[in-house]
């Protein structure tokens, strides 16, 4: 089961790194834009350092904000050139004129993590422009009243059935409950904010528990 962290913030980052148990960390303009305003590059290169500071290339996907597919094919080279990360991926959303930018950076030897993905036909066809990546928005599913799980399983099952490379990350995670379900669907990665990764360690009985043999134990001692 693998886990990323959804984040541009640099202490919540280290926090998740310093724990062990992640996997990579994925970006995209509204997060970056909840960090104090500045030239986002330099900040995305702080993300990447954090990286190799913890002695890991882990995937970092960064999301390109240009809305015309030759615009988005060059901001995707220059932000694979500025952040110098030997691991980033740059995120595309899905779209007819997005699929040939998709192509193009693969290509360009750029890997691609394919974004705002709600059905499988978009799976589908991201994967076989080649995307490193396909990623289904789970919360945002549910927004709409439609169940997210079959979608995953669907997507997982066909990609299988195909032989892609492609991996499945599923964001959008509104709980921590999501996070299980969306692996337990075939979603090969989960992206989520550090509140719930943190309450997944969480569990009224594993405190009880815990209180119950210091308690135990401090008697003993006594």
């Amino acid at each position: 089961m693998k886990l990323y962290l959804d984040s541009a913030n640099l202490n919540e980052i280290d926090e998740c790194l310093s724990r062990g148990f992640l996997a990579g960390v994925t970006t995209n303009p509204s997060i970056l834009s909840k960090e104090p305003k500045t030239d986002f590059v330099p900040h995305i290169r702080k993300i990447a350092d954090l990286l190799r500071d913890h002695g890991q290339l882990l995937p970092l996907s960064v999301e390109v904000f240009a809305r015309e597919a030759e615009d988005m094919v060059a901001q995707a080279h220059d932000l694979v050139n500025r952040i110098e990360y030997e691991n980033v991926n740059i995120k595309v959303p899905i779209g007819w004129d997005e699929l040939g930018v998709i192509a193009q950076l693969v290509r360009d030897g750029i890997r691609v993590n394919c974004t705002c993905l709600f059905t499988e036909a978009q799976c589908a066809l991201a994967a076989n422009a080649n995307a490193t990546y396909v990623s289904i928005f789970m919360g945002r599913l549910k927004d709409v009243h439609c169940d997210p799980l079959p979608v995953i399983s669907n997507t997982r099952r066909m990609l299988d059935q195909s032989g892609s490379a492609a991996e499945i990350i599923v964001g959008s995670i509104r709980h921590e409950r999501d996070i299980l379900e969306a692996h337990l669907a075939g979603a090969h990665i989960v992206t989520a904010g550090v509140a719930q990764l943190r309450k997944m360690t969480q569990h009224p009985q594993t405190t009880k528990s815990v209180d119950g043999f210091l308690r135990d134990f401090e008697q003993w001692l006594k």
